[in-house]
């Protein structure tokens, strides 16, 4: 299972008594962009219930939606590609490669040096760092999953400019357990941003991102470990 967006949505219940009423209210600010917020005041029954129920049925669409949209950001792989459908192998190299360049952001000997840097993480930590360069829509997409043996150990890295960031991720259930989520929106935030990849080059983005991310995945797991984005 991978781990590809996380947008929280809020409810608030005010229980006074079990014999008083039941507020329900979802936070505007939350959710506004998708309906309005509500409040709900009723007898504790199996109307409130229903009353809740909707609300949490909005929120979940919003929900789904918002992963979706943010999908599309992400580039490479997930709910995006599935929803559109880009599958294409042929773009696949004919023999197995950690880094996948279909873009020609690196060069041959760059491709090289991620390549052992992947290698060297995956033998210490066992977690598998993959890297994809594209320019969307041309990427292999879905089809790296079987290519690369995505699970929940992995990281794919697409490097795609095609949103402005350069730096998007997917990452696996068993790394999100380990890494903050904060992380990866904090590397995307130095190494991604246009300003970035468009001065120093997009080669430079992503040897710099591996480079933090081999960091990361180094340090003892605890409350501040990949606190700063080397």
């Amino acid at each position: 299972m991978m781990a590809f967006v996380h947008i929280s949505s809020s409810l608030s219940l005010t229980i006074p008594s079990p014999t008083k009423s039941l507020t329900v209210r979802t936070l505007s600010k939350t959710v506004s962009s998708r309906f309005s917020p509500r409040t709900c005041v009723l007898p504790i029954s199996a109307d409130s219930r229903r009353c809740i129920a909707q609300i949490h049925s909005k929120t979940s669409n919003f929900v789904l939606s918002g992963a979706l949209a943010l999908g599309v950001f992400l580039g490479g792989i997930g709910l995006a590609e599935a929803k559109l459908g880009v599958n294409k192998p042929e773009l696949l190299p004919k023999e197995f490669s950690t880094v996948i360049d279909v873009a020609g952001f690196l060069s041959d000997g760059q491709e090289k040096r991620l390549a052992q840097e992947i290698a060297s993480v995956e033998k210490d930590t066992g977690f598998k760092l993959r890297v994809l360069a594209q320019n969307y829509p041309e990427t292999p997409g879905l089809a790296v999953k079987d290519f690369w043996q995505v699970d929940d150990r992995t990281i794919v890295f697409v490097a795609d400019p095609t949103f402005g960031n350069i730096l998007n991720f997917n990452v696996g259930a068993t790394v999100d357990l380990d890494i903050p989520r904060s992380f990866w929106s904090r590397l995307a935030g130095k190494y991604g941003n246009i300003f970035y990849w468009k001065e120093k080059g997009e080669d430079a983005s992503i040897e710099a991102a591996v480079t933090a991310i081999s960091t990361c995945l180094r340090e003892p797991v605890g409350p501040n470990n990949c606190s700063e984005v080397k």
